[in-house]
């Protein structure tokens, strides 16, 4: 669309190119207005960013893997409207105590950690069994797991793997993150259950490149943005940290980062896209091999990262926010201070902060511009996140 359809005149800021921004920017953009993107990074694509690695030829998920599964229709349809996506399954392996599972736990992990040959229905009563419940209901997470699996299958799979991923005891984390049981009574490997899988065959930066390639979007990489930055437009549309927004000014929300270890090796390093490590005297938590996130591809040689979280200092990059007691408490205060601001919204996961897959971040971009659009208020709508 030419820049002379704009509406009203009206100037539009978008702060973040990952998914939320990129998505709201073409949007808005294909509806008529002229959009100025800014990103802080060298590039676009957020976490989300993928590049070849000259040496190997591999394509490369910089922040770490980024699988894109989904049920909502729309949301696949509208993603593959600026890329190909290949069919992919994910499927995850586990070293613990010295042997090589498959994860989530299903029937084969079961009746080989336990040395059984189970059925599925032995299977659920076998756990059953384990199961160690009280009279009250589950405070915390470790409660929570040891009334779902017992003690055996939580100490290998879940204790060790859940304290290096958050920093904490897991009796320490609210029972809600195991809000399912995280065991199947199949066969099944396939990681997702969703009904639309797969990666963008060129990667996922050349996806939002896509998506950019508008002649009402105008990108600045490098651009760092802040509160003053809204004061330029009519409307914002802030998809980076939240506190970062008010300068930190009651407190900085906690994150947990990672450290990567790259590495290359030749031929195949691993057999497989991912392999955790939940056993708690091994400092990381995962190795990930990045050419097969693209098995349709051939490689000699091959990239693996070492990931190891953290928790988040001042200049590293936030992954997972923490939501414990007092993250929540400070999260309130600055859901109040955006709720004030009029012409601002609040988007993504570290807008809202809350871990959100790749599918529910487009589509809440997508129903924020249609909002928008509308003409419907920018007021944010953030308290009761998950």
């Amino acid at each position: 669309m030419a820049k002379d359809f704009v509406y009203q005149g009206q100037r539009i800021g978008v702060v973040g190119a990952g998914f939320s921004g990129t998505v709201l920017a073409r949007e808005l953009a294909q509806a008529g207005y002229l959009v100025t993107l800014h990103e802080s990074r060298s590039h676009i694509g957020g976490n989300c960013h993928t590049e070849r690695c000259p040496q190997t030829g591999v394509m490369v998920h910089v922040y770490g893997p980024h699988i894109f599964h989904t049920n909502d229709a729309e949301v696949w349809g509208y993603a593959g409207r600026f890329a190909r996506f290949r069919p992919y399954c994910h499927r995850v392996k586990a070293t613990a105590q010295g042997r090589v599972f498959s994860m989530p736990i299903n029937l084969h992990s079961i009746n080989q950690f336990f040395g059984t040959s189970l059925s599925p229905k032995e299977a659920q009563q076998f756990i059953a069994a384990q199961a160690i419940r009280g009279d009250e209901a589950p405070q915390n997470l470790e409660e929570q797991a040891l009334s779902l699996m017992g003690p055996a299958l939580y100490e290998a799979f879940f204790k060790g793997y859940t304290q290096k991923q958050w920093g904490c005891a897991p009796s320490s984390l609210p029972a809600s993150i195991l809000q399912r049981l995280p065991l199947r009574f199949s066969y099944d490997d396939n990681y997702f259950f969703h009904r639309f899988q797969g990666i963008p065959e060129d990667g996922y930066t050349a996806l939002m490149g896509r998506m950019l390639d508008h002649p009402n979007i105008d990108v600045h990489l490098d651009s760092l943005a802040n509160r003053d930055t809204a004061r330029r437009y009519d409307h914002l549309f802030w998809t980076g940290p939240l506190d970062a927004y008010f300068a930190h000014s009651h407190g900085r929300l906690g994150y947990r980062t990672l450290d990567f270890d790259r590495f290359e090796v030749e031929g195949d390093g691993q057999g497989c896209a991912v392999m955790n490590y939940p056993d708690a005297q091994i400092p990381h938590t995962r190795v990930t091999e990045h050419k097969h996130f693209a098995p349709w591809e051939t490689h000699d040689r091959s990239v693996l990262y070492r990931e190891t979280p953290r928790y988040c200092g001042v200049a590293d990059i936030p992954y997972y926010p923490v939501r414990l007691t007092t993250e929540k408490a400070l999260l309130s205060t600055y859901e109040h201070l955006a709720a004030a601001e009029g012409n601002t919204r609040f988007l993504g996961r570290l807008g809202t902060y809350r871990y959100l897959d790749m599918d529910v971040t487009i589509r809440e971009a997508l129903d924020a511009a249609r909002a928008f659009l509308r003409g419907q208020s920018l007021a944010p709508q953030l308290s009761g996140a998950a």
